[in-house]
């Protein structure tokens, strides 16, 4: 099957998507945090610990996306 020509670029909904995905994010932590008051295991808590850390991260790279994405459609 032969391609014609590629999709256009709609970055229409960009930061809508972003946005459930800072909100699936914030979640996951709170899920994650909660679970903490039912591990036996230090192993486990650290690696919750870590994962919620690495969560923050893509929070802050999320919301940065997010500036960059409406600064993109106010042009």
């Amino acid at each position: 099957m032969a391609w014609d020509k590629p999709n256009p670029d709609d970055r229409s909904d960009n930061v809508e998507k972003l946005q459930g995905m800072v909100q699936h994010t914030i979640e996951n932590m709170d899920k994650a945090e909660e679970s903490m008051a039912f591990t036996d295991s230090e192993e486990q808590l650290q690696s919750i610990k870590a994962k919620n850390e690495r969560r923050r991260e893509s929070l802050e790279a999320f919301r940065n996306e997010i500036k960059d994405e409406a600064h993109q459609t106010e042009q």
